[in-house]
């Protein structure tokens, strides 16, 4: 165990899955047996198999006739038997010590950069349409990375001890939160929802984990690779279920200690407020950690590097068909670039393969289900009869096998217009050129355009331009890029989440989100206490 307490660690290596190569040919082989068979997901409480009336189908989303699984339905009756569950498997896991706990999510680790590899990844392609790269830096990567570094920030956190006097020992006491904590996850990383289960829990607290049921293949492996680790019953209970029925369980228990979300900004308003509506019922003040929406952006300066900007709008804003809350969705082009950027753009575009993600050749997948399918849809179409938009890319929409959505680019003349303002969360880029002397006036466009400020990216050459913009734009994105991409942020180099109406800026995957999942205790001990109770002065 001493060995933990210098651990360091390291970001995990992409696998290229070039033709022939063992990695390849492995999840193929993975790929083609979990196409084959039906999985009945089950909830978990307290670490038993529970199976219920209430069910519903997991599909491929690039294949929506083919079921992968069978999610069982929790009630507010199984959440209330996960509440119980999780609060009374804290109280053995929070005498555990960092150390020990560390070690679970360590091995943790290691499986998934061995044996578990191929599965976690073969799951996230076909339940959530992701390419073999896009899920190669998701469920394995960035998982692993989370599992690594945070037991690395955990030690570091806990080596932060106040100073001694003579005679007296001061220490603090990283205790958990008193209660439990609510993960709700997203579908678009399963990496995050890996993180927003895990986090609190090695910091010694007890979750109710209620994921996506579009993600729920991906996420109820990564709770049996936690079990296979030696992860302890109860410490993780596992949810899925109607949103409203189970966070009403969740939000009027008194023992509700926390909640950890990523998702809609919508979704985390509610539960904000209903949270406050119930705050004289729970034994502490709940921690609200969040990342929600974002409406991201690229700047392009007229000394930008042409051929970098295109290719980071073009990865930015349609990788994993833009379903991140980091995509490129709004961009302002300098007029003296914009033919040549559009040029590029299209050219590249022209040979984005859409399709099957058992096909490696493939660029996109479909978009996660119906609804998002028809809410993506509807802004595209309404953009094609509008005279104040010109669709020069894409724009197709075809749902007779998966949802697919073509990568669409729309300009507009109105840097107000909804498209530059509106989440889409699909593959859909609104660019606005706008006059090369005009670069002050687009800085404060940008920057109170949105509500958000989640990331952003300025496309530049000119060093005075670059530093100009970091100042105006200060709080315009938590995570800001220069001469590159808004999305792609790596575990131990850019800790993410952002501001605004884009959530509590926590920094998942750094000691600042560990924090929120600890209570501190300061405790003096005087060795030699006093025995009279005057003082010097009063002689």
């Amino acid at each position: 165990m001493e060995a933990l307490k210098s651990f360091k660690a390291g970001n995990e290596s992409v696998l290229s899955y070039l033709p022939g190569s063992a990695e390849r040919m492995g999840l193929e082989q993975e790929l083609a047996r979990q196409h084959a068979q039906r999985v009945d997901i089950p909830l978990v409480i307290g670490g038993k198999r529970i199976y219920t009336v209430e069910r519903e189908q997991v599909v491929c989303p690039h294949e929506h006739q083919h079921v992968l699984a069978t999610l069982n339905q929790a009630t507010r009756q199984e959440a209330q038997q996960a509440i119980d569950s999780a609060v009374t498997a804290q109280r053995e896991w929070s005498c555990w010590t960092l150390e020990e706990r560390s070690a679970v999510f360590l091995k943790a680790a290691d499986l998934l950069a061995g044996p578990w590899r191929a599965r976690l990844n073969a799951a996230t392609m076909l339940g959530q349409s992701k390419t073999v790269q896009q899920a190669e830096i998701d469920s394995a990567c960035e998982l692993i990375d989370f599992l690594r570094f945070n037991v690395q920030f955990a030690q570091e956190l806990v080596r932060q001890q106040p100073l001694s006097s003579t005679g007296v020992a001061n220490r603090s006491d990283y205790r958990p939160l008193e209660g439990f904590v609510y993960a709700i996850t997203p579908f678009n990383f399963t990496a995050i929802g890996g993180n927003l289960a895990t986090a609190p829990v090695l910091m010694g607290n007890t979750v109710v984990w209620k994921p996506s049921a579009t993600a729920a293949l991906s996420n109820h492996l990564v709770l049996q690779l936690l079990e296979e680790a030696g992860l302890p019953p109860g410490v993780i209970n596992f949810v899925p279920g109607e949103p409203v029925g189970v966070s009403a369980a969740v939000l009027a228990s008194p023992h509700l200690a926390g909640i950890h979300f990523t998702g809609s900004t919508a979704v985390f308003d509610r539960l904000w407020l209903q949270t406050a509506q119930n705050l004289s019922k729970y034994r502490s003040y709940p921690r609200l950690v969040g990342e929600t929406g974002g409406k991201d952006f690229v700047l392009a300066h007229a000394s930008a590097d042409v051929d970098a900007l295109a290719v980071g709008l073009l990865r930015g804003a349609f990788e994993y068909q833009g379903q991140k809350c980091s995509a490129a969705s709004r961009a302002y082009i300098a007029a003296s670039l914009w033919l040549r950027v559009k040029a590029r753009l299209l050219e590249m575009l022209a040979t984005a393969r859409m399709g099957d993600v058992r096909d490696f050749r493939t660029f996109m997948g479909a978009v996660i289900d119906r609804k998002a399918y028809e809410r993506i849809k509807a802004y595209i179409d309404a953009a094609q009869v509008d005279p104040g938009c010109k669709v020069i890319a894409g724009g197709g929409c075809d749902d007779k096998v998966g949802y697919f959505v073509t990568p669409t680019v729309i300009e507009v003349g109105n840097p107000a217009h909804a498209l530059m303002c509106e989440e889409i969360f699909g593959p859909v880029l609104t660019v606005c050129v706008y006059g090369d002397g005009l670069w002050d006036d687009v800085l404060q466009r940008v920057d109170q355009t949105s509500p958000y400020a989640l990331t952003g990216a300025v496309f530049a050459q000119d060093r005075a331009v670059i530093q100009q913009a970091m100042e105006v734009l200060r709080f315009a994105a938590g995570n800001f890029y220069i001469n590159d991409k808004p999305t792609g942020a790596v575990v131990g180099q850019q800790p993410f989440g952002g501001a605004r109406r884009s959530g509590t800026n926590d920094k998942a995957g750094s000691a600042l989100n560990l924090m929120r999942w600890v209570s501190p205790r300061t405790v003096k001990e005087t060795r030699a206490p006093p025995k009279d109770y005057t003082y010097a002065h009063m002689q």
